[in-house]
Order: structure tokens, then C-alpha cells, then sequence
């Protein structure tokens, strides 16, 4: 009976791994700024590829493109190495890796059209309440019926507008819509769009299926994002990478317990997620949390407080790595109690005491055993990186991206025919129509105008002499007229005067 697959951790009085066959029970890896969650994070992500699983994670602090380039040279590595009894029993080597970058400056542009964000995480995105999210879930479902494609930002807006303008014949259908509501959904588009997200909205969208490539060699691709800049925006970040994670759960296939993942999600910074969040988003992440293990997908959580994620996915977790926690304040201490509760009793030690006192690059640990069942919590020396720690040189960077598997295919924007055009298009024939509307009533005022005065002979025929005899009349009645009227006014109003 062959080995099981496993990723090594590290080690204790016993090597402490994590069995491939529940990578996809999702894990957690906590600890306080600088304990070394990020090394811990990099020897997993190349323990998965060495098992042939495609990894995707977020560098956050611009350091883990080091994973491109072999390790070696680093003193701390070497003294670890001894420690441990590994010199020269542990080969540096660098691992395949893919850049990616949502502005596209840092590796490949990531995009994603309006229609597949989906109404609930652009509603989040924009800091929507429930009034605006009903319309944005309006002009999606209007788009919908009327066969319009929501590819970018300006589809949306065109929908948005031609719901605002059509306010009146809307309601009948779907419901009230304000001016108001639209136009405040409309000044949040603007906010995003000077954050820099009108360039991840758009084509080629990104295909899952680019995230989970393998080497001939069968060792699977490191996807890196780069993360730096996108952290100014938090809420993007956090909601790109949910949307990341919604459409792994939505495209791919059920597969069971895989010999090992087909695919290791790192959510960095996760406490960004759950911060400020709707119910109803919680409830979407438990959901796909508890679900997406199916799909053969492990989710490893990094954040500095377990208490940042929530019970519900907390309790979901099955593989751990705890590194030092600070009990400075009530919170940190409850925290600290809280951690060590949901370790398996390890009789050697106090969980609790361990915690506080670990030193850098070591943690506790717990991951699942046969037949699923926790560990006892281990303190353990985590194993360092085969590749460099920290970043790349910038040669070796861009190398790396010149080699890409996906080099061209998303380099470029495409902007084909959607509702921004589609909408714009009949805005114009629209207009165009009022027009010869408008032109063909005043044509018509025209021609009844000339019949009139065709129809009631002007007195041009007249002759000369009958136009002066007429004229002379004219005069004659006109003093006559005023010679009657003086004489009644001059007899009642004037005394008579004597001769």
C-alpha cells in the first residue's frame, strides 16, 4: 500500500504534515504581525504544487514573488535547516508561477464582466443599502428580459440611465424606481470608476481554467496576485477574491475527496471580508465555504485574530496553524482563549501559554488525521521555503512573465456590442424619430397655411382705378362716420352757440 500524499508542515518530536486527501477541508493560519504566517504560507503553496495542485493566492505585501526564484544564501534558512537536520537534504529550487494584476502593471490584467459580478457583490462593492441593491437588481433583471449584455461600467450606467428614463412604465412591471435612488447608484459607479475598477470590469474575462494549470512535470502553477495596491481599496479586494471563490463554486464539477486538491485558494487579510458585511454576504460565504470542498477546492484563511472570521466558517476549518498571538488587551486575551479552545488537547502542554510565548516560525498545528479527525495540537518548527524568501530580483520577475502559459490572451481589451451601444443605438433612432415627427407637423402646418391663403383670393386681381375708388369710399365713410359722432358729443356736451 503506497504512502498517502502529504505537505509537511514541519516537525515537533514527530514530522507534522497535512494529508493532501483533506486539503480540501480548508485551514486557517493565524498569528500576530510578524510571527511568520507568511513563510508558513509560502512552504504550503509549494507543498501543494509539488503535488500537482494549482494554487491562487493574494501577495499583500509584495513579498511572495520570491516563489519564482530558487532559495539559498538566506542565513536564518540555513540555521533553521540545521536545526531541524536537513542540510543538504532539502533542495532550493524556484516553482512555476503566473503573475496577475488587476490594473495589469504587475503581471496579467484579471477581468470580470458586470453580468458575473452579479448585482449582491456590486450592491456591496458600492456600500449599497436595500433600497439602491432592489434597483441594481432591477436594471440586472431588465437586462436580462430584454437580452442585454452587462459587460463594463458603462453598460451599466447606460441600463441605469434607460431605467431612470423610463421610470413611469417600469413601475408597472417591477416596481417603484426613483430618480433619486438611480442617481445615487450612479455617483457610487463614478467612485469606482476613479478607484481604478472600470479596468477589471470588461474582456476577455478571466477562464477558471487559466488558474489551474500544471507544469508537464505535473507540478501545478503558483498563481500570484499582486495585492499591494489593490489593498488601498479594501472592499475591492476582499470582494474580488469572493467573486473568485463564488465562481470556483459555480463552474466546476463535483468531485468528492480528490487524492488532493484540485486547487488551494489563500485568502489573505481575511478579516477584510467579514468586516462591515450584510447578513446575507456571511451567509453567502458560509455557504460556499461549506460547499465548495466538493469541487475538490481547499480555502485557507490568513488573518492576524481568529476572532475576525466568524464561527460559522470558523467551525469549518479542519487544518490549522496557530502562531503567536500578543494578550496585550481583553480582546487579544480572548482571542488567545478562544484559539487554544479549538485545538485538540495536546497532554504535554498548555495551549493557551504556548501561544503567548511561541517564538518566530513556530506554531501550533493541527491538521486532520485518518478518517478526518484532529490531530493533537503540536508545537511545530515550520520547515522553510524551498524558494526565496521575499521578493524576486526584477530580472527573474519578468522573465517569468515573458514565459507565462497565458501570455497575449488577456493582455489585451475587448469592447464588443453590449447594452452601452445596444441602448445608445436606440437613444438615436429615438431621437431621430421625434425629429421627423416633429418636422413632419411642422410640414403639415405649412401646407394648411398656403391652402388658406390660396383658398381666400387676396384683392391683388383688383385694378388699379377700382383699388382708388375703393380706397376714396373707404375715406369718405371713415369722415363721415367721425363728423356724426363729434356733432352728438358737441350737442350734449357743448353749450349751443348763437349766430
Amino acid at each position: 500500500m503506497s504512502e498517502p500524499q502529504k505537505v509537511l508542515v514541519g516537525y515537533s518530536d514527530r514530522e507534522v504534515s497535512l494529508l493532501a486527501k483533506y486539503g480540501n477541508r480548508h485551514g486557517l493560519i493565524a498569528g500576530a504581525t510578524g510571527t511568520g504566517k507568511t513563510v508558513t504560507l509560502q512552504t504550503l503553496a509549494e507543498g501543494f504544487s509539488d503535488l500537482g495542485t494549482p494554487v491562487f493566492m493574494a501577495d499583500v505585501k509584495g513579498d511572495l514573488s520570491g516563489l519564482c526564484q530558487a532559495g539559498g544564501g538566506n542565513p536564518k534558512v540555513e540555521a533553521r535547516l540545521e536545526q531541524l537536520g536537513l542540510t543538504g537534504s532539502r533542495t532550493h529550487t524556484d516553482y512555476p508561477v503566473v503573475f496577475w494584476d488587476l490594473w495589469g502593471q504587475q503581471g496579467h490584467p484579471i477581468r470580470t464582466t458586470i453580468s458575473e459580478m452579479g448585482p449582491l457583490l456590486l450592491a456591496r462593492l458600492m456600500n449599497l443599502n436595500d433600497v439602491q441593491e432592489g434597483v441594481l437588481n432591477l436594471a440586472f433583471k431588465l437586462a436580462d428580459d430584454e437580452g442585454l449584455l452587462l459587460l463594463d461600467l458603462k453598460d451599466l450606467r447606460s441600463m441605469l440611465t434607460y431605467v431612470a428614463e423610463n421610470a413611469s412604465q417600469l413601475t408597472k412591471t417591477y416596481g417603484n424606481v426613483s430618480a433619486a435612488t438611480v442617481g445615487t447608484i450612479q455617483r457610487n459607479l463614478l467612485v469606482l470608476e476613479e478607484q481604478g475598477a472600470d479596468q477589471f470590469f470588461g474582456e476577455p474575462a478571466l477562464e477558471l481554467n487559466d488558474l489551474m494549470r500544471t507544469t508537464t512535470s505535473g507540478r501545478g502553477y503558483i498563481n500570484i496576485l499582486a495585492a499591494d495596491k489593490l489593498m488601498q481599496n479594501p472592499r475591492l479586494y476582499s470582494t474580488f477574491l469572493l467573486w473568485l471563490l463564488s465562481e470556483l463554486f459555480e463552474e466546476l464539477p463535483e468531485v468528492g475527496d480528490p487524492d488532493h486538491p484540485k486547487l488551494v485558494f489563500f485568502f489573505d487579510e481575511a478579516h477584510l471580508l467579514f468586516s462591515d458585511s450584510p447578513p446575507a454576504l456571511v451567509q453567502k460565504v458560509e455557504q460556499v465555504v461549506r460547499l465548495i470542498r466538493s469541487k475538490g477546492v481547499g480555502v485557507y484563511w490568513i488573518s492576524q485574530n481568529p476572532l475576525d472570521i466568524p464561527d460559522t466558517v470558523l467551525g469549518q476549518l479542519g487544518n490549522r496553524v496557530q502562531h503567536a498571538l500578543r494578550a496585550f488587551t481583553p480582546r487579544d486575551q480572548k482571542a488567545v482563549a478562544s484559539a487554544a479552545d479549538t485545538f485538540r488537547v495536546n497532554p504535554k502542554f498548555s495551549t493557551a501559554e504556548k501561544i503567548t510565548t511561541m517564538g518566530v516560525g513556530v506554531a501550533l498545528v493541527s491538521c486532520l488525521e485518518d478518517g478526518g479527525v484532529p490531530m493533537e495540537v503540536q508545537e511545530t518548527f515550520v520547515v522553510p521555503p524551498k524558494s526565496r524568501i521575499g521578493p524576486c530580483d526584477a530580472t527573474v520577475r519578468q522573465d517569468t512573465f515573458n514565459s507565462s502559459p497565458v501570455g497575449g490572451k488577456y493582455d489585451k481589451l475587448v469592447d464588443r456590442e453590449s447594452a452601452h451601444e445596444i441602448l445608445k443605438v436606440r437613444a438615436e433612432k429615438a431621437a431621430a424619430a421625434v425629429a421627423e415627427e416633429q418636422e413632419e407637423i411642422a410640414a403639415e402646418k405649412q401646407a394648411k397655411a398656403e391652402a388658406k391663403a390660396q383658398a381666400a383670393p387676396a384683392r391683388r386681381g383688383d385694378s388699379v382705378m377700382e383699388a382708388m375708388a375703393k380706397s376714396v369710399l373707404r375715406s369718405a365713410g371713415s369722415q363721415l362716420g367721425r363728423s356724426l359722432v363729434r356733432g352728438v358729443l358737441g350737442g350734449l356736451l357743448k353749450p349751443t352757440r348763437r349766430r
